[in-house]
């Protein structure tokens, strides 16, 4: 059950590493309630479980426990990357259960996300949460300035165009926390986290964008790979407020248009760049 927490601030943290799995439970629940230290210490006993396990296994002749304990753990990785269990063990710490989209008890939930209040998504080592706070919902992906404001007719479009670039998405149930002490309006317990006004996070938002449009097309475009896993960054914070407005049938065709028209805007983009390299590469010989 989501509450108004802490007057209706949202707490959002800032990619700092590759700690988004921290970022994102940390966003979930609404304040610094995990370190790095703390996911490490649940994969590691994970791991001491799962080795355990093994062994009984071993001990019965139905494989060989040898191969399983060379390898590296199975729920960290040498980069940072947490498994989706390392989550899953963090926040069952608050009775929140974490159960995926596509599962047939989540039907519900694949009808009208609107019900839920928070789901994790997942593309190759990004860990990041779709949150609602104060009946409103709100990207907090790590990698945004700010969280981003998603109207509950944008939040469908949104999650259909998530699965449908890979991601695997899941949903949190339970009683989430109401309040976490903060040490003052903007600034968390760590060095990557700060509470944010609805109103800050627009603002902030909209300056990033400026500031993002001033800088050149080759520097924008420089981050292909971090574009490929964020496929709602094609489209424009002006686009995005656009959407969140609109409430009739035609929303998601108007959301996958404009995926598609930036989409092929940037392959144009690319082509016209690789041509300009040769044609100046051919200028100097």
């Amino acid at each position: 059950m989501e509450r108004t927490s802490n007057g209706g601030m949202l707490y959002h943290e800032v990619q700092e590493a590759n700690l988004c799995a921290v970022h994102c439970v940390n966003t979930v629940l609404q304040g610094p309630f995990f370190s790095e230290f703390d996911l490490a210490a649940v994969a590691a006993d994970l791991d001491g479980k799962e080795r355990q396990v093994m062994l009984e296994g071993a001990a019965t002749g139905n494989f060989a426990a040898g191969d399983f304990f060379s390898e590296e753990s199975h729920n960290v990785s040498l980069g940072g990357d947490f498994s989706i269990q390392v989550l899953q063990k963090a926040l069952e710490v608050w009775d929140l259960q974490v159960i995926p989209l596509n599962c047939p008890d989540a039907e519900p939930a694949q009808i009208d996300p609107e019900l839920e209040n928070a789901f994790i998504c997942h593309l190759h080592d990004h860990w990041f949460c779709i949150r609602k706070v104060g009946g409103e919902w709100y990207n907090f992906d790590s990698l945004l300035a700010a969280p981003q404001h998603l109207s509950k007719f944008y939040l469908s479009a949104f999650l259909d165009s998530l699965k449908g670039s890979g991601w695997s998405i899941f949903i949190v149930k339970g009683n989430f926390p109401q309040e976490c002490p903060m040490s003052s309006s903007s600034e968390a317990s760590n060095a990557f986290g700060q509470w944010l006004s609805p109103e800050d996070a627009e603002r902030i938002l909209k300056e990033t964008s400026s500031t993002r449009s001033s800088s050149s097309t080759v520097n924008y475009r420089s981050s292909d790979n971090v574009d490929q896993q964020r496929p709602y960054q094609a489209l424009s914070s002006d686009e995005v407020r656009t959407f969140s407005e609109m409430e009739d049938d035609d929303l998601k065709a108007a959301i996958a248009a404009s995926l598609l028209d930036a989409s092929a805007a940037g392959a144009n983009l690319g082509a016209v760049g690789t041509t300009s390299q040769r044609e100046e590469t051919g200028k100097q010989k």
